[in-house]
């Protein structure tokens, strides 16, 4: 994904057919930035409702494919983005330039989001959403201009989940023994990945003793990158509109069936990004790009009701900075007196949101005002068309 604003999509390299903009990756975009920011900010993270919250290890919850649908829409429109470079003549090498900077500029932003406001030298944390979609996009952008064919990408796709599961499952960890015989497999703090991120970067961890957007994770959120590319082929073909429909329809419940097999042996867990994870993921990705793509291009149902989801999709990075700095700011603050003090957020949710109704709903209307408060930035920089690019 280029995230930055309102990309644009070109029709095949070999066709003279003008760009044609697809309206419902924007919306799609927009619905998951916005859900992103709502799951992000739960008044209560305890007492939220399920859906709102990750699953505490393995399982899923609906919050645990927002990241995973965003990273698949990088690599959509790092396709359509690319190939609208190559196409006004930009070279390997300055395409290749381009997209370290922005990998760079990303990774860095990453960082200080997290460190804000103190920045903790020795303590500040190098893993993060925007890490993660720093580097997959780098590898995904390489990946394309250097061999942009299927077959490349299905078979770099396959290596990176395989090599995952033979990693976790069947190498020996020094000190521990062999997954599922000397300690049970996946254990939360007994893996390669908590292993190795503990051993890289031991005080800079989310959870302490390990990170759910670790390193070696890393290798198989850039498949669901690479799906997410294989999916920005099929839409720049000159295939007709309803048989592309019924590929991203047949892909979806391909990526439903195998990673809930594969589940079977390799359970879905999005903080270590499990490849059955991915599978799973990408088919309610492709089935939701579907209804979308279905509902917006085809019928072109293309009502008021997408208004607010292109107002969040054109300035998507924009929009998740904010939200993360806000609520940083919300639990800095302290308020109270006598030795007492609480959060401003905390504050705001008690008082306002959950004195009068269950600590469940209270926290869900207090997600939705959060919402509500980084659509209005958004919406000013929309109607100015104002779009910041990274």
């Amino acid at each position: 994904m280029t995230v930055n604003a309102s990309p644009q999509v070109i029709s095949q390299e070999t066709t003279t057919q003008a760009p044609q903009r697809l309206v419902f990756l924007d919306v799609v975009r927009g619905m998951t930035i916005a859900f992103m920011i709502l799951v992000n900010n739960n008044g209560n993270e305890h007492l939220a409702y399920w859906p709102l919250k990750h699953s505490d290890w393995n399982g899923w919850t609906p919050t645990d494919l927002v990241f995973p649908i965003f990273l698949f829409l990088v690599g959509i429109t790092t396709v359509l983005s690319t190939a609208s470079r190559i196409a006004r003549g930009g070279s390997r090498r300055s395409l290749f330039w381009h997209a370290l900077r922005r990998a760079a500029i990303l990774f860095v932003l990453g960082i200080l989001i997290h460190g804000f406001p103190h920045y903790p030298l020795a303590t500040l944390r190098f893993y993060g959403v925007l890490q993660r979609i720093a580097l997959c996009y780098l590898v995904a952008t390489v990946l394309y201009l250097w061999d942009r064919r299927v077959v490349t990408l299905v078979c770099v796709s396959a290596a990176c989940l395989l090599s995952y599961w033979i990693l976790l499952r069947w190498i020996p960890i020094p000190g521990y023994g062999m997954p599922g015989r000397d300690f049970p497999f996946l254990d939360k703090d007994i893996n390669w990945v908590s292993v190795v991120d503990r051993r890289l970067f031991p005080g800079r961890l989310l959870e302490k003793t390990r990170d759910p957007l670790g390193l070696i994770s890393t290798v198989p959120a850039i498949a669901t990158c690479l799906l997410g590319m294989l999916t920005g082929l099929w839409l720049r073909t000159t295939r007709g509109m309803q048989e592309k429909a019924a590929g991203l329809l047949a892909g979806a419940f391909g990526g439903l069936m195998l990673g809930s097999l594969w589940a079977i042996w390799f359970p879905f867990n999005k903080r270590l990004w499990t490849s059955s994870y991915v599978l799973f993921a990408a088919g309610w990705t492709l089935l939701i790009l579907f209804l979308c793509y279905f509902v917006i291009d085809i019928r072109k149902h293309q009502g008021a009701w997408t208004y607010p989801w292109k107002v969040f999709g054109s300035n998507a990075i924009f929009a998740y900075a904010l939200s993360e700095l806000l609520s940083i700011v919300l639990e800095v603050i302290r308020v109270g007196g006598n030795g007492s003090t609480t959060s401003l957020k905390a504050l705001i949710y008690t008082r306002i949101f959950s004195s009068t109704v269950s600590p469940a709903l209270g926290s869900l209307l207090y997600s939705l005002s959060y919402v509500l408060i980084c659509f209005i930035p958004c919406l000013v920089l929309f109607r100015r068309r104002i779009f910041i690019k990274i």
